[in-house]
């Protein structure tokens, strides 16, 4: 396997008039292409904030991260928000979806973001959708005629419609079920394994840790060890 994202020294540092808040203290680490890592670490350990920045939502303050040998911290805004368009899915424990669009509709999003034309993005949502069993019943439901569970696995497949080769995750189960939330583990193992997505993901979930491949443990801004698994 190849790196496919390396952050070297990492520093992310908030400022108000007042006070300065070190979220992130130099922190170094590499993903391989196809990996599903876990950040694991306490509230306000960075988790967030260092998925932010991997994610393109958010600048360093100092330091360099490197996605598909290019480094991302040299680029201006534009770049980065068609980088993070064409490379990078995400999934929220909030789901995010649309309450007035259908199921189908909130999935195309990320295409019609990009000008793709109505039928090629109509035809790939049906595509996407047609890889998580079952949510092809419910393309025509909008987001409050669905399950928790359900709604998870929209925002799983709008996050895979731009084929990316990187999917963000921020606590995806913490709102659902056991049964649900091993059901959502499962699907991102899978599309790990079966499609050679790089998952990188925050979670306090002892289920989906056990999944993972990888554990960046994060503390106080800093990455205290890294735990290797077999993934099961």
């Amino acid at each position: 396997m190849s790196a496919i994202i390396n952050g070297i020294d990492i520093r992310k540092v908030y400022k108000t008039r007042k006070v300065e808040y070190e979220a992130l203290r130099g922190v170094s680490f590499s993903i391989e292409k196809g990996e599903f890592v876990a950040l694991v670490g306490p509230s306000g350990s960075g988790k967030t904030t260092l998925l932010d920045i991997i994610g393109l939502l958010d600048n360093p303050t100092d330091g360099r991260l490197i996605i598909d040998g290019k480094d991302v911290s040299k680029l201006g805004e534009n770049e980065r928000a068609d980088m993070r368009n064409k490379k990078i899915g995400f999934v929220f424990q909030s789901y995010n979806l649309i309450s007035y669009l259908s199921t189908l509709e909130n999935v195309e999003l990320p295409l019609a973001a990009a000008g793709v034309p109505f039928w090629k993005r109509r035809e790939k949502a049906i595509q996407v959708l047609s890889l998580i069993p079952g949510m092809l019943d419910f393309k025509d439901k909008r987001p409050n005629e669905l399950s928790g569970g359900q709604q998870q696995r929209v925002a799983i497949a709008r996050a895979l419609v731009n084929d990316p080769d990187i999917i963000i995750a921020d606590e995806p189960t913490a709102n659902l079920d056991t049964v649900t939330g091993m059901a959502i583990v499962n699907l991102l193992k899978q599309l790990s394994v079966e499609r050679n997505v790089t998952v990188v993901m925050a979670t306090h979930d002892p289920d989906m840790i056990k999944k993972c491949d990888r554990i960046i443990h994060i503390r106080d801004g800093k990455i205290e060890g890294v735990e290797t698994r077999s993934g099961q």
